[in-house]
């Protein structure tokens, strides 16, 4: 008999000592219409609040904006801008290099990168001077390593750019 069998086996004969508790929302545990945001570092972290309305982030999967009471959920994110939306502050817009994003239960949302800065500390001139170089080292005839750095690099600069005004 395979474990599976002896599984379903054990499910059967005591359906009830698997089965969990029912959960039961009352009048006083109404959903909050606001979102638990840590967005971290390595080294630091970089914005951590308990007012956001909503944050959109560049998942791997597409584009996707995260409300209040969110299905729990982790999604890789690809090299994008984080859009943070507060109550009263506005937008503020932070460049991720990529990560991971984990959206718990009690809209609780971890943002966890390499790499992060906020938009306005970019300077166009600078990511266009950088994406030229780049560019020459990706079409270039170095090492494989320095072809491959040079190809990711030239993606995370290319999204950076596109995001910039």
């Amino acid at each position: 008999m395979n474990s599976f069998r002896v599984a379903r086996a054990a499910i059967r004969a005591r359906p009830t000592a698997f089965a969990a508790p029912l959960a039961r929302r009352g009048y006083a545990d109404v959903a909050s219409d606001k979102i638990k945001l840590s967005l971290a570092l390595p080294h630091q972290a970089i914005y951590k609040s308990q007012d956001v309305v909503q944050v959109n982030i560049p998942a791997e999967s597409g584009d996707m904006g995260v409300l209040a009471s969110h299905v729990p959920s982790i999604e890789q994110l690809k090299p994008g801008l984080v859009e943070v939306i507060e109550e009263s502050a506005g937008s503020k817009q932070f460049f991720l290099s990529g990560g991971f994003a984990t959206v718990q239960p009690g809209s609780k949302l971890s943002i966890n990168a390499v790499e992060g800065y906020p938009l306005e500390d970019f300077s166009p001139e600078a990511v266009r001077s950088q994406i030229a170089e780049a560019q020459k080292i990706a079409s270039g005839s170095g090492s494989e390593q320095d072809i491959a750095e040079a190809k990711i690099e030239l993606e995370v600069l290319e999204s950076l750019q596109a995001h910039l005004k």
